[in-house]
């Protein structure tokens, strides 16, 4: 297992709701890296994600309260590095846009990966396997069913 890995949004909303589809698999891949101190990441951009998918009635229904989900969000900070957007997150990103085809929505992948090599991060929790493929070259993609 990795010494350090970076939590896609997906995973992070799974981990800690259980009516989301796959969240005792989620669940049971970060429990387990936690047990092994693996140590995890989010960023400033995937807060800014979970609060958009809690608050949202098409995702979470009824959606929670912005008070609720910053009380878990509290939470969410004790267990998890947090890496913050800095020129260097900027730097690596308009290398990748400029490495890679990736346009629009895709940026915010891009974005994620960005993160991950400015912080010297190789691998990435996530179940959008198919997002992040064109960056195999770069990061480990770790899923639920490659964990396991």
């Amino acid at each position: 297992m990795p010494a350090e890995a970076f939590v896609d949004t997906n995973v992070l909303l799974r981990a800690f709701h259980s009516t989301f589809p796959e969240h005792q698999r989620v669940r049971a891949m970060v429990d387990q890296l936690l047990g092994e101190d693996c140590e995890l990441w989010i960023s400033r951009q995937v807060i800014r994600e979970y609060l958009v998918q809690m608050t949202h009635p098409n995702t979470f229904a009824p959606p929670l309260a912005i008070e609720q989900v910053i009380r878990q969000l509290a939470q969410i900070e004790t267990l998890f590095r947090i890496a913050d957007d800095t020129p260097d997150v900027t730097a690596h990103l308009l290398a990748l846009l400029q490495t890679y085809h990736t346009r629009g929505k895709q940026i915010h992948d891009a974005n994620v990966v960005a993160t991950m090599l400015a912080n010297s991060i190789d691998t990435l929790l996530t179940l959008n396997l198919a997002d992040f493929q064109r960056f195999e070259d770069r990061i480990t993609i770790l899923t639920p069913d490659t964990a396991a």
